[in-house]
């Protein structure tokens, strides 16, 4: 028998007024929904244009995060700025941050820097010419595409080390720094955690994954190699390399630079 067209000028519903009911229970059950934790457990990937707009930041300032999601991303300046968490620094800090915010992370490095002149990891993280003037040049970026609304934060960085192992920290203003391993894999792997009968200084707000990787871990592999900010010796710190493995890297290397921010 031959298909017959579908025809709904019997019950007067139109694909329109149908669709508009859909709309209308979605939106409903959304909205009850609205807030970090369930953002943080979609990815979507959806690209949401060349600048953030008026409304996007008043859903992350707001804390709904409406139509935002993880993956979701903006192409600036030749990069794209995904959305890697919703609300992870909330109440970290020696003082609290009470700002609702989006992580963000840019899907690649945004050019290539050593973490030091020479092999050495003296002074770790705060220690080292990364940290003192080698992401300069991101904050400059990241400062210009998301202009005023890039969030300060308190968070506790490694600047001491011994016997190859970080061994102090402090709190520090943090605006765009380098992630952690366990903000990537969710666990550490080259980063020093124990010597003998010495603890070493595992002490981080960055204690677990941002959920764009625990997501899609595609985000994680992106065929770069870029650095992460622990310590793995007295000579290397931990990077992701490009072939999607966790590995180490001699601190003088010249390897990516793919800082995480936060803007509300």
């Amino acid at each position: 028998a031959s298909e017959v067209p579908y025809s709904n000028t019997t019950s007067g519903l139109t694909a329109t007024t149908v669709q508009g009911a859909i709309d209308e229970v979605v939106v409903e059950k959304v909205q009850i929904y609205n807030n970090a934790g369930f953002h943080n457990s979609i990815f979507r990937g959806k690209y949401l244009g060349t600048s953030v707009t008026a409304a996007q930041y008043t859903a992350i300032s707001s804390g709904t995060f409406d139509d935002l999601y993880i993956g979701d991303y903006w192409a600036i300046g030749g990069a794209n700025y995904r959305i890697a968490a919703f609300n992870y620094y909330y109440n970290t800090g020696d003082t609290a941050l009470t700002i609702n915010h989006a992580v963000i992370v840019p899907d690649g490095q945004l050019y290539t820097h050593g973490m030091n002149d020479t092999n050495t990891t003296t002074g770790a993280y705060v220690g080292s010419k990364m940290y003192v003037s080698g992401l300069d040049s991101a904050k400059t970026t990241i400062n210009s595409a998301f202009s005023g609304h890039v969030v300060s934060h308190r968070n506790y960085l490694h600047n001491a080390v011994t016997s190859g192992y970080a061994s102090a920290g402090a709190w520090y203003d943090s605006t765009v720094d380098l992630m952690t391993e366990a903000n990537v894999y969710g666990t550490k792997h080259h980063g020093n955690a124990t010597q003998g009968t010495n603890l070493a200084n595992n002490i981080y707000v960055d204690k677990s994954q941002f959920p764009l990787f625990a997501l899609n871990p595609q985000s994680i592999n992106n065929r770069q190699s870029y650095w992460l900010r622990d310590v793995a010796s007295s000579a290397y710190f931990a990077f992701a390399y490009g072939y999607g493995i966790s590995h180490v890297s001699d601190a003088s290397d010249a390897r990516g630079v793919r800082p995480a921010f936060c803007i509300s």
